[in-house]
């Protein structure tokens, strides 16, 4: 039976540098020998003397038998509460995930995102994807302003919603920094200077709150901005019904160029670059003269079509979990001449690279073994006369000759005696 999913906000969210917070995110338990208590002498090494040891290692050794007799003679089913079974082939992620109840995992980096987290929230609300289905982790870092207090606050909200439709599933908050100086503004945030390394630290913020938020009854993963103004309502299972393996949708104003498909022109440049080097898209600097998604968009158009892309952009991205399981990531390094969620881009088109090369292969086999049998009435019978023969030769070695019995005939006995008596009477 899977684990039921509830969450339960702290009374109050500090920040972790506070003095009465910890790690965890839960005030201090001030009892003496308590579950969080972290007093130094705890963990002081103290001597103990050898006779104290070994009472205390006959005590432990006489109730381990009684405790474990009195477990395992309770029920025959007996089974370990802290034990949890799960399938992850049910968890691969479907068309149609709303009606299988399958869990999505809304991941969303922040950093002093105060002025927008209202507006994010109010998407919260709206969506149509079944609230109790989705799980939400926020990963809190390189903040000055109140982002976490207001998260909190918001969070404890919605949680509280008298409609039983609104509250979410498990929620996560995580506190990390990764020294990330460049300001939130627009100037700073797009300057080309700042880029690559920019991009590297939101590479490792993705992948530290996914490694600590991912839990294995969880199908999809959902990455969203917190700074996207407008977004259908119905957008999880728009994305959902196409039954993708990573799926971005088209943004209505070309603002996100982090979308694209490769060109002859960006590859050639990237055999000029240093190995540490990233090429980030919309400066003059790096001009790759690829197609973008956000330029190639209809408005009037079918908003079904789909379009094969080789990057992809941080602001709206469905994937299967089982992507990130089989171990793909944001590479917080330059992988082909990529970071980040482009770097993604360029792990997904290694592995279909991959994955056709092999159905290529098995095309391949299978074409010869069909040339190998094109006629098959004839090979049927060839099959058959083949089988036949063997059938014969097994069974002559088997059958044993018939045995012969030579015998001389002898006459009659009466036609004897009657012979002998007429030659006396003569």
């Amino acid at each position: 039976m899977l684990p039921t999913h509830a969450s339960r906000l702290p009374e109050k969210m500090m920040p972790r540098h506070h003095a009465s917070a910890y790690s965890n995110g839960y005030k201090h338990h001030l009892g003496a020998g308590g579950t969080f208590s972290i007093s130094p002498h705890r963990f002081q090494p103290r001597s103990q003397p050898a006779l104290r040891k070994r009472r205390q290692l006959l005590i432990r050794s006489g109730i381990l038998p009684i405790v474990s007799l009195g477990l395992l003679s309770a029920t025959e089913d007996f089974q370990l509460e802290t034990v949890r079974y799960y399938d992850l082939t049910d968890v691969q992620g479907t068309a149609r995930g709303w009606e299988r109840e399958e869990r999505i995992l809304l991941c969303a980096p922040l950093r002093d995102a105060e002025s927008h987290l209202p507006m994010f929230f109010s998407h919260l609300r709206n969506f149509t994807y079944p609230h109790h289905l989705i799980d939400l982790a926020f990963l809190v870092s390189d903040s000055k302003d109140r982002t976490l207090e207001l998260l909190s606050d918001l969070l404890r909200e919605q949680q509280a919603n008298p409609d039983p439709k609104q509250p979410y599933g498990e929620i996560s908050i995580i506190e990390k920094d990764f020294g990330q100086k460049v300001n939130q503004d627009v100037e700073s945030r797009h300057g080309f200077a700042a880029q690559a390394t920019r991009r590297k630290l939101m590479a490792q913020a993705r992948n530290w709150l996914l490694s600590a938020a991912l839990r294995p009854t969880h199908s999809w993963v959902y990455w969203r901005d917190v700074d996207v103004e407008t977004a259908p309502v119905t957008i999880l299972e728009d994305l959902m019904r196409h039954n993708k393996d990573v799926i971005v949708p088209s943004g209505e104003q070309p603002y996100d160029l982090n979308s694209w498909q490769e060109s002859e022109t960006a590859l050639a440049l990237a055999d000029t670059l240093d190995e540490d080097a990233v090429i980030v898209e919309g400066y003059a600097e790096y001009a790759t003269w690829r197609p973008h998604l956000a330029y190639l968009r209809d408005p009037y158009g079918d908003p079904d079509v789909e379009m094969d892309i080789d990057g992809v952009g941080g602001v709206s991205i469905l994937s299967k979990a089982k992507v990130f399981r089989a171990g793909a990531h944001f590479p917080a390094f330059s992988f082909e001449k990529h970071a980040e969620t482009e770097g993604f881009g360029k792990e997904m088109e290694q592995e279909r690279v991959r994955r056709e090369t092999e159905e290529k292969e098995w095309v391949e086999r299978l074409k010869k073994i069909k040339e190998q049998f094109k006629d098959t009435s004839s090979q049927w019978e060839k099959d058959k006369a083949d089988i036949q023969d063997l059938a014969m030769k097994e069974k002559e070695k088997t059958t044993l000759p018939p045995l012969v019995n030579k015998v001389q005939p002898q006459a009659p006995a009466e036609a004897t005696n009657i012979k002998t008596v007429r030659e006396k009477k003569e």
